[in-house]
């Protein structure tokens, strides 16, 4: 095809004729309405549906504040915690750039909860949009690496003996564990080695894999469409210009609902890093005030708040809980034999695996070291099926029995008892309580083919529910 350059009036606005030499030779004006400008969301939006632009938001946020601190941090064993120290007292604004990146991390994780949580109380993860789930979820894990990498970059004490434990859980996995935990420190113990590896994956490696995420989610979620609180896909009522009945452009009707948004979250985000930066510990531990000191071990090891749910979990999965575990396990290869409609062979393998599983449970077969790092590991891959565990004949949480609500609830307190668990030092009633919120999480998720489908459902509107204001 023969290149055509668009032709303006003599008088035409500078602007304009620059953003038409630009759609000539690049799709920008094309780009901007298909991802954003004319792209046409649900009517019924609300606030629950800003927190994707917020995680954008932080995203940017995270990024270049950053780059400003990559200018002046020394990722050395012998220089890295002075680096931070030059950063917050001597480098202009360093105080802010650092506590702005250190607030943001929390803030994101603070973001993506809330975002996943407005998926699972509206179906958001249910067909036709399993991929953008999946895309979300491999974000997430992304996040989670790059938390984890990043929170050795200070050289605290908290960031030195945080990764040590944490590297070490690799150490569990038969035959392959002290391998692996070698190779991922590159040392025998958390060095010099292992800072300088964990700074590439920060700032390099996982930054990349996470923006091109970010796109494939976007633009998978731009193909199917957004999903509503009222769970309906609006995509089946179409008006005479072939857009759908029930939705609007995002231009300019969301972009105004997202500055306000936008401005709250900056206001509440100030406040934090202005007066709070530390919140008390939570965002940043007063141990990593304190240089790495390999010789002297801090009282109580705890990852930062936002993987304590997992970490609650991880060390809940005790030597005596093992018992549980096996009845538990039993009870449920039962529970799927009497009431799962699968082929016989598919609940023979099950039935088998869960064998070899309660035999691996026992004290002289694998340890219950192991076991913790498998749940660990489990309480966060079982979110990835969630598109095919839920059989709710109702999207969105509005139309389903009030009982579906409570159990929703009840998921949402166990989750933040695990959180809270996870920050405090372990007692024989602490770990009772965690051991009881681990079963109550995986019984939520691996029940939830059976429950998510039980009760009278309300009926569900063809047209989606809105009330102007």
């Amino acid at each position: 095809m023969a290149f055509v350059e668009k032709q303006f009036p003599a008088d035409a606005p500078i602007a304009e004729k620059a953003l038409g030499w630009v759609d000539s030779r690049f799709p920008l004006t094309k780009l901007w309405n298909d991802q954003w400008g004319q792209y046409y969301a649900p009517k019924n939006f609300n606030w629950w549906y800003i927190f994707g632009s917020l995680a954008m938001l932080v995203l940017v946020l995270q990024i270049v504040t950053g780059i400003f601190l990559t200018m002046h941090y020394k990722p050395d064993a012998n220089l890295a915690f002075g680096s931070v120290e030059y950063i917050m007292r001597e480098v202009p604004w360093g105080w802010l750039v650092r506590y702005m990146h250190s607030t943001g991390a929390s803030a994101f994780f603070i973001i993506v909860y809330l975002h996943m949580t407005r998926a699972l109380m509206y179906g958001s993860y249910r067909k036709p949009r399993e991929l953008i789930w999946l895309f979300g979820f491999a974000i997430f894990l992304c996040l989670m690496a790059e938390a984890f990498f990043g929170y050795l970059l200070p050289w605290g004490q908290m960031s030195y003996w945080g990764a040590q434990v944490i590297v070490n859980l690799f150490g569990a996995i038969p035959l392959i564990g002290p391998d692996l935990s070698l190779w991922i420190r590159g040392d025998y113990v958390v060095s010099d080695a292992t800072l300088n590896r964990f700074f590439a994956f920060h700032v390099i490696a996982i930054p990349l894999v996470l923006l091109g995420l970010v796109a494939a989610h976007l633009i998978a979620l731009h193909e199917v469409g957004s999903s509503n609180p009222d769970g309906i896909e609006v995509k089946e009522n179409l008006g005479p210009d072939g857009h759908p009945l029930d939705s609007i452009p995002s231009h300019p009707y969301y972009s105004v609902h997202d500055i306000f948004g936008v401005s709250l979250f900056l206001i509440v985000f100030s406040a934090v890093v202005f007066f709070a930066p530390e919140m008390g510990g939570y965002f940043l531990e007063y141990n990593n005030f304190l240089p790495a000191d390999s010789l002297t071990t801090p009282l109580h090891i705890a990852p930062t708040w936002y993987f304590t749910p997992f970490y609650s979990v991880l060390r809940a999965t005790t030597a005596d809980f093992m018992y549980v575990l096996m009845v538990a396990v039993a009870a449920y290869v039962v529970f799927v034999w009497l009431k799962s409609s699968l082929p016989s062979k598919v609940k023979a393998a099950i039935a088998a695996g869960a064998l070899v599983a309660i035999v691996g449970m026992l004290p002289s077969v694998l340890d219950a070291k192991f076991w913790g790092v498998v749940l660990f590991g489990g309480s966060v891959v079982i979110l990835a099926f969630l598109p095919w565990l839920d059989h709710s004949k109702a999207k969105s949480i509005r139309y389903r029995p009030d009982w579906h609500k409570v159990v929703y609830a009840l998921f949402g307190i166990a989750f933040l008892a695990l959180g809270y668990l996870g920050t405090q030092p372990p007692t024989d009633g602490r770990t009772l309580v965690a051991q009881i919120c681990t079963l109550f999480y995986f019984s939520f998720f691996l029940l939830m083919p059976w429950w998510s489908a039980m009760g009278t459902f309300k009926t569900v509107p063809s047209r989606v529910t809105f009330h102007p204001h």
